[in-house]
């Protein structure tokens, strides 16, 4: 049995610090013994880094985080489908407040964060951090920290999180995401085979590969979508039709078992007569009959096979190691088309690539979140799979506007693969933009909190529901004065479909008989959008 010298060590500077803090009166200086006993007892495996506060943090003192509209930048394709939504900002800052509407409504989330290489890929605070900041490790990892603790919150019990990351930071971020979503939870490391040639100018290696760690928030509630068959696959070439089989093309399968397979034991005769010995056989002699009569055994020698038509075929396994999904040129050529040649952005993601995730990840109906979005490559990814395979998906993006990112690129992008560009033909969608924004935590005679969060609870109403808040066909209605109002007007009532109200609303049995007659449905505000911050200024 081995001896744990740290635990002895820590052991003997708590027994020490006990008896200190029995001769010591001061609050303060108890106050601060106690952290040190709180740092030592702390677990002791695993990542160890310094904590750093964020500007977002600094600010949620004084300020609580709300969403702006930017009502002209409304994309509509169908104004009965549910939207889209585009958040521009601090990823962290619409992080909390998508916890207060999709806590465990999540069933995808992708990322690929700053890989923190050192290059001026990664801001904290406005500051670019290179490798000459001795913090850039703690710095990068808190950063990450914060961010994926609320992802798991919003995660679905089933959910999954890919998360791209290259060398750099690939051994701490498994080690977090181990810390995060556990252990058990980790699933594949994924090996993308980003360069499309070799580099023979690199010092030691050419570096062609990225890794995408995927984890779920409860392992045994998820199961992996199959990858279909692609044409030019090794899999798709193994498929023939030697014979013309009007059925399609198909690969032999033996029907004997080899080896350890086990299996069942008889005499079989086909119905053109040929007769097998008592062997072992893969399956029941009633399924093997069953076969001979469908025409789907093939016999070579004394060995029978199995056709196992390409039609048949319901996908495969996924393997760790993808080099069939495009590369990164490929994806920045495809932006730079999109934007006749003037834009560059040579660390987008093909299109190709979020598809296959998606596809493994998640069901047709999935809402799907990325909240370092970049040029908006997983949003096109989500419009173009729901047109080929006539899914329901719904995104939402989060990405901050440096360099104007977010309002000439993300936003443009969507925009164009919506509405269409060159021979790219458009993909109806729906999409709202939200502009990050603060409401002062406090009560005063020029601020009203409640008042000033209660104007911005429209916003998360419609983020919540992928709905977009008309106010004839849907509307929100904040006190009994408007509703009393509202239900004696009777053009308004019959324009009107849905109606949230406020909780604090009792509506009178007459109310809610105009409402029923009127087939509109009513919806309670939730008090989790913004009542801990209004009672905490109160």
């Amino acid at each position: 049995m081995s001896t744990n010298l740290s635990k002895i060590k820590r052991d003997k500077m708590l027994e020490t610090i006990s008896s200190i803090k029995e001769n010591i009166e001061d609050d303060e200086t108890l106050k601060n013994l106690s952290l040190i006993e709180y740092e030592l007892t702390k677990k002791k495996y695993g990542l160890v880094w310094e904590e750093h506060e964020e500007r977002v943090d600094e600010e949620l003192k004084t300020k609580i985080p709300t969403f702006g509209e930017v009502k002209e930048k409304d994309i509509i394709s169908n104004e009965n489908d549910k939207f889209n939504f585009l958040l521009e900002g601090d990823n962290l800052h619409s992080l909390y407040l998508l916890e207060k509407t999709h806590k465990e409504k999540i069933d995808f989330i992708y990322i690929d964060p700053p890989y923190n290489t050192g290059n001026k890929d990664f801001v904290y605070d406005d500051c670019m951090i290179d490798r000459e900041d001795g913090f850039s490790h703690s710095k990068w990892l808190s950063f990450m920290e914060k961010r994926l603790n609320i992802a798991k919150k919003l995660l679905k019990e089933n959910g999954v999180i890919f998360i791209s990351i290259d060398d750099y930071e690939q051994a701490p971020l498994k080690m977090l995401c181990d810390d995060i979503f556990g252990e058990d939870n980790f699933i594949a490391n994924i090996v993308w085979k980003r360069k499309r040639g070799r580099d023979n100018s690199a010092r030691w290696f050419s570096k062609a590969h990225e890794y995408c760690l995927l984890y779920s928030k409860n392992k045994n509630l998820f199961d992996v979508n199959k990858v279909a068959v692609s044409e030019d696959s090794d899999t798709r070439k193994a498929y023939k039709n030697p014979d013309n089989d009007p059925r399609g093309d198909y690969r032999k399968l033996g029907c004997w078992a080899r080896g350890t397979q086990g299996g069942v034991k008889y005499d079989f005769t086909m119905n053109d007569g040929y007769y097998f010995n008592e062997r072992l056989w893969l399956m029941s002699k009633e399924n093997l009959k069953k076969l001979d009569d469908e025409n789907k055994l093939v016999r070579v020698g004394d060995k029978l096979y199995r056709k196992f038509f390409i039609t048949e075929h319901k996908g495969q396994v996924p393997e760790t190691i993808w080099d069939d999904v495009s590369n990164s040129a490929n994806a920045s050529d495809m932006i730079k088309k999109m934007f006749n040649g003037n834009i560059i952005f040579d660390t987008a993601k093909p299109v190709e690539y979020i598809k296959r995730m998606i596809q493994i990840g998640c069901q047709k109906d999935a809402t799907i979140l990325d909240f370092f979005a970049g040029s908006g490559t997983t949003g096109q990814a989500v419009i173009e799979l729901n047109n080929e395979d006539k899914g329901n998906r719904k995104f939402i993006l989060c990405t901050n506007n440096e360099n104007n990112i977010c309002e000439e690129i993300t936003y443009e992008r969507l925009k164009k693969v919506i509405n269409g560009y060159e021979n790219y033909k458009g993909i109806p969608c729906n999409i709202k933009y939200y502009k990050t924004a603060y409401v002062p935590r406090l009560n005063t005679d020029e601020e009203n909190v409640q008042d000033n969060l209660l104007v911005n609870i429209k916003n998360l109403i419609q983020l919540e529901n992928g709905i977009s808040i008309d106010d004839k066909r849907i509307k929100v209605i904040l006190s009994e004065n408007e509703i009393d109002k509202f239900s004696e007007n009777t053009e308004q009532i019959k324009e009107c479909e849905k109606l949230y109200i406020s909780s604090d609303i009792l509506l009178t049995a007459k109310q809610v008989k105009i409402f029923k007659d009127n087939n509109i449905e009513v919806f309670i505000i939730p008090e989790y959008y913004f009542d801990k911050e209004i009672k905490g200024v109160q």
